[in-house]
């Protein structure tokens, strides 16, 4: 993948990512809204309550999540702007095509990221 058709993926990644961490925070404060007019912050003790904890901790769970893509997103257009994206940060070589296609702010070859993953 040549670097600007790179660019322009990593910004659109972005850009997706962006709109999903707006509604993501956009549920939090819903939550935040409903939480304070019900009156308690303790409805997991509650079994006919709402389960705005549960959800409260999803929502907050899903928003790190797509934070943390964002950054990584940022990290890949950095090394797009350094001339080392789509090379391995671990062992060198060149990240495969098909894999930058799936996940483009992947840092690492496939084999690389299984052995970290196995660790």
């Amino acid at each position: 993948m040549d670097s600007q058709a790179a660019r322009t993926r990593l910004e659109y990644e972005r850009h997706d990512a962006q709109a999903r961490l707006i509604a993501a925070r956009a549920t939090l404060e819903r939550l935040r809204t409903e939480r304070a007019e019900a009156g308690t912050a303790d409805d997991e003790h509650d079994p006919d309550g709402s389960t705005l904890s549960a959800e409260w901790t999803m929502a907050v769970a899903h928003c790190r999540i797509v934070e943390d893509s964002i950054a990584q997103i940022g990290a890949a257009l950095a090394r797009v702007d350094a001339g080392s994206y789509g090379i391995c940060a671990s062992c060198g070589r060149p990240i495969p095509r098909v894999r930058l296609e799936a996940r483009p702010a992947a840092r690492t070859c496939a084999d690389c990221a299984n052995c970290a993953g196995s660790q």
